[in-house]
């Protein structure tokens, strides 16, 4: 049964919140990994411009300095967005990282867009499993795939496709490519929005199946006996014309989500970090965070990225939701122990995605919760 390790937020004279967390990682285990002059990614997630519920640059600032005392080459790392907003090229999202305080003023370490300026430098990973699965390669951002250890700090939180947000999907979701956020989230080929299509044949000069053409208004056009789904238009276009069909249900997202992960970790070291803080009902990806819906909790840590997860999924049952938040605006008030992302999505089944994690051989949903 794996452990997993956690503390709260209480805090004394010589121990404050950043120690605490050096402290947490090291009784977790995180030195037993030989980080001596290799790529070390931290993934994380920079935070959608306007948006203020991600992790605290500082708490980054130290997991760099620590790592960097062990003699890793650290980066920063993130994909660029499925969708078209402040992240959805590497320019605009290193301007949204910085603007985050996510810059080498703050932070001594390069920030590497996992999957260069437009989504599209990726590196296709086997998904290893001995039963049935939805993926056989995954679509990874090439600088994750080429890392030498993954270490994720996560902001654990409400998601609307998954039910919670924690290390799989900052992992799985996060690290994909543009093209293999498409593959999670749809099995249609992508459609074009006429009325944002400039008509500057970007999407026409990438596609590697010449699956779109020109019509007589000069619009693009997606054949789609040729298209194969890959999102490279997706990921090339800049005027949000090319677009994906958001058809998979959530709990295959999850399941994907959990294969991608997989991908991503194996054969390699890997260590995982879940802040339990603003736990905001929806995903950083938005432009905007609604109150929390717990009072802060702790930090969490784990070789498990599953066991991480459930822990962390436990311990938002266990307290109570907060007054005034989404949870309580159609006049519920769930009580302590009561599942607060089933009342926020009721739809959303995130148990099946962590139990498909565990049957894929990612992790464990049974824990040993350590207290530090």
């Amino acid at each position: 049964m794996p452990s997993v390790f956690f503390t709260n937020l209480r805090t004394t004279p010589g121990n404050n919140l950043q120690q605490k967390m050096i402290r947490l990682v090291k009784s977790a285990g995180i030195e037993q990994i030989d980080f001596a002059h290799k790529f070390t990614a931290i993934k994380l997630h920079f935070g959608e411009p306007g948006n203020l519920a991600f992790i605290r640059h500082n708490y980054v600032h130290s997991m760099v300095t620590f790592l960097q005392s062990k003699e890793a080459k650290v980066f920063l790392t993130d994909a660029n967005t499925l969708y078209s907003g402040g992240r959805s090229n590497a320019v605009d999202h290193i301007f949204a990282a910085f603007e985050n305080g996510f810059n080498p003023i703050s932070v001594p370490a390069p920030v590497i867009i996992a999957d260069g300026l437009k989504g599209t430098d990726e590196i296709e990973l086997p998904v290893l499993a001995n039963v049935p699965i939805h993926t056989q390669k995954a679509k990874i951002g090439a600088a994750v795939a080429n890392a030498d250890i993954i270490i994720s700090m996560n902001h654990f939180k409400g998601h609307e496709q998954t039910g919670f947000g924690g290390a799989l999907k900052n992992i799985g979701m996060g690290a994909a490519s543009v093209g293999g956020k498409k593959d999670l989230h749809s099995t249609s080929a992508p459609r074009i929005n006429r009325k944002n299509c400039t008509g500057c044949k970007m999407c026409i000069n990438y596609c590697r199946h010449k699956a779109i053409s020109s019509d007589f208004d000069k619009i693009a056009v997606i054949d789609k006996a040729k298209c194969v789904g890959c999102g490279q238009c997706i990921a090339v276009c800049q005027f949000d014309a090319a677009q994906v069909v958001w058809d998979n249900s959530s709990e295959l997202i999850f399941a994907k989500i959990a294969e991608y992960t997989k991908a991503i970790v194996e054969g390699k070291p890997h260590f995982h970090i879940n802040f339990i803080m603003d736990v905001s009902p929806m995903c950083d990806c938005w432009g905007n965070n609604d109150m929390a819906i717990v009072p802060n909790i702790g930090m969490a840590a784990s070789f498990d990225p599953v066991a991480l997860d459930q822990a962390c999924a436990d311990l938002v049952a266990k307290s109570s939701a907060l007054n005034g938040c989404l949870i309580n605006e159609d006049g519920a008030h769930p009580l302590a122990g009561e599942d607060k992302f089933r009342h926020i999505f009721p739809k959303v089944d995130w148990e099946a995605g962590l139990d498909h994690a565990q049957r894929i051989g990612l992790g464990s949903r049974r824990y040993k919760l350590v207290e530090v």
